[in-house]
């Protein structure tokens, strides 16, 4: 079952220790055939690592204010445990099969890696 672009069992308690955010820019942001292949890929990555806890994959909303930045064509927020599992997420075979499939739909990736605070 897909419940806003995730399917159920991917749900999982938000881990506040460390959450790992980043806005990828598609080359052809409205070619059905890209983002299908985009999706399918990161989805295939998310159900198979080790690491990864919370797994939200968004896409912009209609803009309602001026602050609110659209202009990324997909987001993706991932919570672990740890910095240290963070690390084991960048350097495993999944995350590395994903840049290989993917990263030559994309022109542009920002990265925010944030630590909880309590």
């Amino acid at each position: 079952m897909i419940v806003h672009g995730q399917t159920t069992t991917d749900m999982k308690e938000f881990d506040a220790n460390f959450a790992h955010t980043v806005y990828f820019w598609l080359e052809h942001p409205d070619n059905a055939e890209d983002c299908a292949a985009f999706e399918r890929s990161l989805q295939k990555f998310l159900d198979t690592s080790a690491y990864a806890k919370t797994k939200f994959i968004g896409k912009p909303p209609q803009a309602s204010r001026d602050v609110v930045d659209g202009s990324f064509t997909y987001s993706l927020i991932v919570t672990f445990a740890s910095a240290e599992d963070q690390q084991k997420y960048q350097d495993e075979a999944p995350h590395k099969l994903f840049i290989a499939e993917s990263s030559k739909l994309w022109t542009k990736v920002i990265v925010y890696d944030s630590k909880g605070v309590n």
